[in-house]
């Protein structure tokens, strides 16, 4: 092929392009004509027989008048709620890498309506920092005003006035099956309403080498950030103070509050001192029951086996002994460790009390002199 041949055929396919692209162009930029709208044209394209364009609700269709109140638990709710506050402990913790701050998150009640606030004690134990949120959003710091790890009880105080406060119930007036909510600080998200039934009652449960006593048990949600809020009857009135749920993979459903009967004494200590002063016997002991009487030759099958025994207690200088089996306490019949903790607790500092107790085949009554429990 000759140069002016080859040349002649580049110049043509360069302008054949150079067209092409100027129609395109041209096509693109052009405004495109639309039919004529006939007279019945309709912006709706689904359009039937049965479209109206200015059909509206009925007046008076956007309430209902007649609904019956089926809020059973909202009146209780409204009361309770203004008196449950979000708690945030800051707490210095050791891990891998040296120290380091973690956030603990729980709930409180407000007592009084000058900021006392009761809670757990492992929602405050150690806290560098404590922050309270009430219902209406403030924030405020906190100072503790004493603290129990026997009965995982706190107290801690707000500067503000004019709070709503709980009121508070007798937990012994409870009945297995009744209703109850715990509200609190469910999973650190702010305070939520669970519902649920009392299941049992005067239970004790062992959380951390420490046995909690007088707990009630019900099936109410109770999560991570509900401890130290409270479990209301359907009186609106404190039953219980939420602390611990068993967790395992084939429990539902089992969650325990401190009874207020229970927690009422030591909240009232705790303001008025500080701390919880307990009377002391100075015994370690273990529950007595059918397989341990016959593993240890004892005469009876119910009863607190004295295990250990400190020296120059009110129980040593009372004449007991190691092996001793308590069976009355303040003429109050004692069948478990429960039961003679409790006996103890409910006495006095200072207090002679009779004691009953088998040794061996015999039976014996003697007499200690309480005294204040030391402090670890």
């Amino acid at each position: 092929m000759s140069k002016k041949y080859a040349l002649a055929v580049v110049i043509l396919v360069t302008l054949t392009l150079s067209i092409g692209i100027w129609a395109l162009l041209n096509l693109s930029l052009s405004p495109v004509s639309s039919p004529p709208e006939s007279e019945n044209t309709s912006l709706h394209t689904n359009h039937t027989p049965y479209t109206n364009p200015n059909w509206r609700f009925p007046s008076g269709n956007e309430t209902s008048i007649f609904l019956p109140d089926f809020c059973y638990y909202c009146p209780v709710v409204e009361q309770v709620m203004p008196s449950v506050v979000s708690i945030i402990a800051e707490v210095i913790k050791s891990g891998v890498f040296g120290q380091y701050t973690d956030s603990v998150a729980g709930s409180g009640i407000l007592l009084d309506d000058r900021g006392y606030i009761a809670t757990n004690n492992h929602v405050v134990e150690n806290a560098q920092s404590i922050y309270v949120e009430l219902l209406d959003g403030r924030v405020f710091p906190a100072s503790i005003v004493g603290t129990d790890s026997l009965s995982d009880l706190a107290v801690i105080k707000i500067d503000a006035t004019a709070l709503p406060y709980a009121r508070w119930g007798k937990s012994s007036s409870l009945s297995l099956g009744e209703r109850v909510l715990a509200i609190g600080n469910a999973l650190g998200e702010g305070i939520m309403v669970s519902d649920g039934i009392v299941s049992r009652l005067d239970v004790s449960v062992s959380v951390g080498g420490n046995i909690l006593y007088g707990l009630i048990q019900t099936d109410a949600a109770i999560n991570p950030g509900n401890s130290g809020g409270p479990l209301v009857n359907m009186a609106g009135e404190v039953i219980g103070i939420t602390s611990v749920k068993i967790v395992a993979s084939e429990v539902e459903g089992m969650g325990f509050a401190i009874s207020s009967d229970e927690a009422r004494p030591i909240i009232e200590n705790l303001i008025r001192y500080g701390r919880v002063v307990y009377p002391w016997l100075g015994v370690s002991v273990r529950t007595v029951d059918r397989a341990l009487a016959a593993a240890r030759g004892i005469s009876v099958d119910k009863g607190a086996l004295i295990e250990q025994l400190v020296a120059d207690s009110p129980a040593e200088k009372a004449g007991l002994r190691v092996g001793d089996v308590i069976i009355r306490f303040k003429g109050r019949e004692i069948k478990d460790v429960a039961d003679l903790v409790r006996a103890i607790r409910g006495s006095e500092i200072g207090e002679k009390v009779e004691i009953v107790f088998v040794r061996g085949d015999d039976t014996i009554t003697t007499s200690a002199r309480l005294v204040e429990r030391p402090r670890s």
